[in-house]
């Protein structure tokens, strides 16, 4: 059924009180019209008027006022309402004491959406305003670009409207709606909805464009100066909006930016590499980076670079392994494991920490998981599991360390790197997110390893264990408690 907005809601509540002034004329009325016709005998009714007949016989029906005497209310409510659209639409203006200009100045004025009842298609669900860019997302949604785009930047990857899960993260736009809704306020004579306030930017599309089609002209000029004050300016842009990183892709950014990424000099290279990461965060913008050739100098860059180009090196292969075929390509490529185990080992302490956020998304794809064990990641993890002085190093490892120990070989491994007697110290003194993630990789360890569960009983890990399963969180308690049951079945046997 379609929405009609508020205008539906008033007409009820007229005929409500039009209705209620005759309720203790009801049954006089009901005699003298005994015998009559029970259809309204109203002349010269137009269409909304029978519209609103029916609606009144309808409720007369609920109120249990007989139908004949629904003439003499709806004659009312038909009067009352043409008395309200009068009075609305037609007050009087004092000519002469209105200039011609002022006068002018009125009749040209721009009517603006609030005033006039929007179709609710028009509306984005998310802002509830008039769109002016509408996309179609994977559930059939249909939403104002620069917000649903937000919704998906902020991690989200559910339809707002029906919760759905999008199975991917296309947005197609909906030139159809796009073309209704401009012909609309054309007929309506109401401004085209033009850039919202909350976009992040003043400046016109158009002239953004041209703007960001010069930067991009100037990163592959002659002059070094040109390029790295580009690069620059572009590393900027694209930090600071959803709306610059489709620009600046569209403008063809991204290969120039891929070609800077071998450049000698230190700072052009730092700005292309943090540019692309920037540029990465708008996921349609990964597909294009990768298909671009930016992997293999990125990871020049993660292993050449200085220490900063280095760290957002990093930290957009992260980005870019969001997208689970992505993994897999950098995972295979080459000097791209061993590199960011490199700098998780000897990088700077933001280094390390970016290191270690995309070494553990990477290893979410199992044979990444042999990769970065063969490519010795085992020996800064037992590294920052010895550090008590950073809590931050020790989770980022057992993190790492949980997604590895579900693979065999690596399993095979981790008990090899001699963890075990630093995992047990954990459930000692640690946090207790900690020491729950030191209990499950404990457990995954133990599991069908009688080697291993030995080795913790002769470390005394049965007091800690005991101690947990009373006071930790729900996992925790639950993953002491099976490895006391482990034990307890070891020491039968």
């Amino acid at each position: 059924m379609e929405k009609k907005g508020a205008l539906d809601v008033n007409i009820f509540s007229k005929i409500h009180d039009i209705i209620a002034r005759h309720a203790d004329n009801v049954g006089s009325h009901s005699q003298e019209s005994h015998g009559q016709p029970e259809t309204l005998q109203i002349e010269n009714l137009s269409t909304d008027h029978m519209v609103l007949q029916n609606v009144a016989l309808l409720v007369s029906e609920i109120s249990g006022i007989s139908k004949s005497d629904i003439k003499q209310i709806t004659s009312e409510l038909i009067e009352a309402l043409e008395n309200s659209r009068i009075t609305d639409s037609a007050k009087p203006i004092n000519v002469d004491s209105q200039t011609s200009d002022e006068a002018k100045g009125s009749s040209d004025e721009v009517k603006k959406p609030d005033s006039i009842t929007m179709p609710e298609d028009f509306r984005c669900p998310i802002s509830l305003e008039l769109m002016r860019d509408p996309v179609i997302v994977s559930t059939g949604q249909t939403y104002e670009r620069a917000f649903i785009q937000r919704w998906i930047d902020c991690g989200n990857r559910t339809c707002p409207k029906t919760q759905q899960k999008l199975q991917n993260l296309t947005l197609t736009p909906n030139y159809v709606l796009r073309s209704l809704i401009l012909q609309w306020c054309e007929e309506k004579g109401i401004e085209p909805p033009t850039r919202s306030k909350y976009e992040g930017s003043s400046v016109e599309v158009g002239e953004d464009r041209l703007a960001i089609e010069a930067l991009v002209r100037n990163l592959s000029c002659s002059s070094l100066d040109d390029r790295k004050s580009a690069a620059a300016e572009i590393r900027s842009l694209a930090k600071k909006s959803t709306d610059n990183r489709m620009l600046l892709a569209e403008s063809g950014a991204i290969p120039a930016l891929v070609k800077l990424l071998s450049s000698k000099d230190p700072k052009t290279q730092e700005h292309a590499v943090t540019s692309l990461l920037n540029l990465s965060i708008y996921d349609q913008n990964k597909e294009l980076i990768v298909v671009g050739g930016a992997i293999v100098p990125i990871i020049q860059v993660l292993r050449m670079g200085s220490m900063e180009a280095r760290e957002n090196a990093a930290a957009a292969i992260f980005s870019l392994s969001l997208i689970d075929d992505n993994k897999i390509m950098i995972g295979s490529t080459p000097g791209a494991i061993e590199a960011l185990v490199e700098l998780l080992q000897s990088g700077s302490s933001r280094g390390r920490k970016d290191a270690a956020t995309a070494l553990f998304n990477l290893c979410i794809y199992q044979a990444n998981k042999v990769r970065a064990v063969r490519a010795g990641i085992l020996s800064p993890l037992v590294q920052m599991l010895q550090d008590s002085s950073n809590n931050g190093a020790t989770d980022e490892a057992l993190t790492i360390l949980s997604v590895l120990v579900s693979h065999h070989e690596c399993k095979t491994a981790i008990a090899k790197a001699h963890t075990i007697p630093f995992l047990i110290d954990l459930l000692r003194s640690s946090q207790s997110r900690n020491k729950e993630n030191a209990a499950a990789i404990l457990l995954a360890l133990c599991k069908k390893d009688a080697q291993n569960l030995a080795c913790i009983g002769r470390l005394g890990a049965q007091i800690p264990l005991t101690e947990l399963s009373k006071t930790g969180s729900d996992r925790a308690k639950r993953k002491a408690t099976s490895l006391l049951e482990h034990l307890s079945k070891l020491q039968v046997l």
